[in-house]
């Protein structure tokens, strides 16, 4: 296409593949919206369930919990539920878009765009 242009064949091609990169991690954002984790504590009596963002989505409380008496347990229960679901959310985003990374031939450890 450049022929005898010197390095702007070779500027076309990196240009080419940024653009590429950006459109596979618009992809892969948009992905994260869909790819749901669940954390829970209390032995699974509350659940929380995020996006790969980390944004929540639901909240699943065994109804055995509700003690009157034992109000501060369930909070910290429901808190602990969150915490976890985003942390996981937090981990699978990672790991997706290293996979990306991977795919795309770059260098271990790089981190792509957010």
């Amino acid at each position: 296409m450049l022929k005898g242009l010197g390095g702007l064949g070779d500027m076309a091609k990196m240009m080419k593949a940024a653009k590429d990169m950006q459109e596979k991690v618009g992809e892969l954002q948009a992905s994260l919206d869909a790819i749901l984790v669940t954390g829970e504590s209390g032995a699974g009596l509350v659940k929380a369930t995020c996006t790969a963002k980390g944004e929540l989505k639901g909240l699943d409380i065994d109804p055995t919990i509700f003690n009157p008496d034992e109000k501060e347990v369930v909070e910290d229960l429901i808190l602990a539920a969150i915490t976890d679901a985003q942390q996981k959310a937090q981990a699978k985003h990672k790991e997706e878009m290293g996979r990306l990374a991977q795919e795309m031939g770059l260098p271990p450890g790089m981190d792509l765009p957010v």
